[in-house]
């Protein structure tokens, strides 16, 4: 903390334990954006905070009854029926007596501090495992400041790799990405059936060519098409890298057209490919994703060229480009 005292500038220590919370954007914790986006806070500021838990209210019978069940109790003041192992003056005078302790980081917990703090830069950077924000040095001090109250909980004088391990195990678990349900596409155009793991009949395509945004198969399927977030997020991030490369790389400034991304994205996966069949299905399954990342996501923009005198062709196989301000995460 920084203040004038009689005109002096002067740093004082003001170190304090934060508890805080907060609800979602609109009251509902959206799955498919991360802790950041549903909070809108900066990074900046997550970074001063330890740990995260995110509580989800997600419907459970067992819970739910156990749930009501309490707070009827308590509104019944039954809550002296409630068995306590410790009173409150127990805990008080166990965490005044757990605060004198001041330990220090043996030879082995440094080591394995730089272990742990290592393998989360490393798989922060690979993307194996989405996390709420960037993996700093912050991290690692929390990491520290755990494994220190994990000591004094103990009432120990020194810092253990049991410690740092638990410690680590804390900030793992609050720093991975919610899981994520699976991406629906919602519309009433023709799906072919075999999309569909509950599809009894299989639907053969009409139509095996690729022009980037054809009319797919004649049946049509009353499933909806499911999509992992994984697999949705993994074809969005290609076919954005591989537009935003196109522009840098050419010199007009010329964009792609939606057929063009198309055909790459079939290209890149052609070893995945055996039948006509199979080219459909990939191809829709494209289709329905660049179709969420202009209509829903709006991270891809679809533009149509005035002076274009085929207006026809280009509304039907607009222009893409990638939103300036959106980062591939």
């Amino acid at each position: 903390m920084r203040g004038p005292i009689d005109a002096i500038i002067a740093t004082l220590n003001a170190r304090t334990s934060i508890l805080a919370a907060a609800n979602p954007i609109g009251g509902r914790y959206d799955r498919t954006k991360s802790l950041k986006h549903n909070l809108n806070l900066s990074a900046p500021i997550m970074s001063r905070f330890d740990l995260f838990f995110i509580l989800v209210d997600d419907c459970n019978e067992v819970t739910d009854y156990a749930i009501a069940r309490r707070i009827v109790d308590l509104h019944s003041h039954m809550e002296e029926s409630v068995e306590r192992v410790y009173s409150v003056e127990d805990v008080q005078r166990y965490m005044l007596f757990a605060r004198q302790f001041k330990p220090l980081i043996s030879k082995e917990a440094q080591e394995f501090f730089v272990e742990q703090y290592k393998h989360l830069r490393q798989r922060d950077c690979s993307g194996v495992a989405k996390t709420s924000w960037r993996i700093t040095v912050r991290q690692l001090e929390s990491m520290i400041r755990l494994s220190e109250g994990m000591a004094r909980m103990y009432c120990q004088d020194t810092v253990q790799p049991k410690h740092v391990k638990e410690a680590f195990r804390l900030l793992n678990k609050s720093i991975i990405r919610v899981e994520t349900p699976d991406i629906q596409f919602d519309d009433e155009e023709d799906q072919p059936e075999a999309m569909d793991e509950d599809g009894d009949d299989e639907t053969p395509a009409e139509n095996g060519m690729v022009n980037g945004h054809g009319d797919g198969p004649s049946e049509t399927s009353k499933s909806k098409v499911r999509l992992s977030y994984e697999d949705y997020k993994h074809m969005a991030n290609l076919m954005i890298m591989h537009i935003r490369h196109e522009e840098d790389k050419r010199e007009d400034g010329d964009s792609l057209r939606r057929s063009d991304v198309v055909n790459w994205y079939l290209k890149e996966v052609e070893g995945e490919i055996e039948t006509e069949e199979e080219l459909a299905q990939k191809k829709f399954l494209v289709d329905k994703v660049l179709d969420r990342l202009i209509g829903h996501d709006h991270v891809i923009l679809a533009l149509q060229r005035q002076e274009t005198e085929d207006t026809e062709s280009d509304k039907s196989d607009p222009f893409l480009v990638v939103h300036p301000n959106y980062v591939i995460e």
